[in-house]
């Protein structure tokens, strides 16, 4: 595929992630980046993805202040997950995309399974140790450093949060605007945001496209039915992944 054909897929892409990310409230990220690293290379692809995200990240934030969990944001989450960013950002050119696309597969891969399993299973999580917690925030935030997608890790390390759906997502969502405008910062001193940028605004209305889509989706469809297709995508997705770093 060639460079141009290979960036006008990665707007289906987005398209499908936004989607996602409105109907069921994860996934935009991982998403898009899982399916545009099958056609491009990682460092191009996140100076582009990251400030869309901090786009939509900011409105969500803004609509939805009022039920954040502010102690819960800057006391157990923040200063663990800026630390292991800052960690995964450094790491990033010292590991390399050939690196770094199988290990985020394998990533997509176990994630796409665990919540899987999870969706079988009756009960309630279990809240973990303090320790663990912390040690499962810190992997978060470096593998947000590595790929702008810390979710899967720090949604394992809420596991048992005694907060309502309502009030630990607008929390989440707050989370992903203090990482991914502190990522877009970091791109814009390193010099890859700049050369990104009009992609970037490019890629905009379709973002808005896929919100809007999948608004009008979550009050159609059948949640569990839905979560269980993304899931396959996402465990494809990472198999693949892995494949190609094989």
């Amino acid at each position: 595929m060639s460079a141009g054909a290979a960036w006008v897929a990665l707007a289906g892409a987005i398209a499908v992630a936004y989607t996602v990310e409105a109907a069921l409230g994860f996934g935009s990220i991982v998403i898009a980046l899982a399916l545009g690293a099958l056609v491009l290379p990682m460092s191009a692809l996140l100076p582009v993805l990251v400030p869309l995200s901090t786009v939509m990240n900011l409105l969500m934030t803004l609509r939805l202040r009022a039920q954040i969990d502010r102690a819960l944001l800057l006391r157990r989450i923040a200063p663990w997950m800026l630390a292991g960013m800052l960690a995964g950002y450094l790491l990033r050119p010292w590991l390399g995309d050939a690196a770094l696309v199988p290990l985020f597969g394998a990533l997509v891969l176990a994630f796409a399974l665990r919540e899987g399993w999870r969706m079988r299973r009756a009960g309630l999580p279990r809240p973990h140790p303090p320790w663990r917690a912390r040690a499962l925030t810190a992997a978060a935030g470096l593998t947000h450093g590595l790929y702008a997608s810390g979710g899967p890790l720090l949604v394992a390390a809420l596991a048992g949060t005694t907060l309502d759906k309502a009030r630990l997502r607008a929390t989440l969502i707050a989370v992903w605007l203090v990482l991914n405008a502190s990522l877009t910062l970091l791109y814009a001193l390193d010099g890859t945001l700049a050369p990104a940028l009009p992609r970037a605004a490019a890629y905009l209305p379709v973002m808005l496209v896929g919100i809007v889509a999948g608004e009008a989706l979550h009050r159609r469809l059948d949640e569990r039915r839905f979560r269980a297709l993304v899931l396959a995508l996402l465990a494809v997705t990472g198999a693949a992944l892995v494949a190609r770093g094989g």
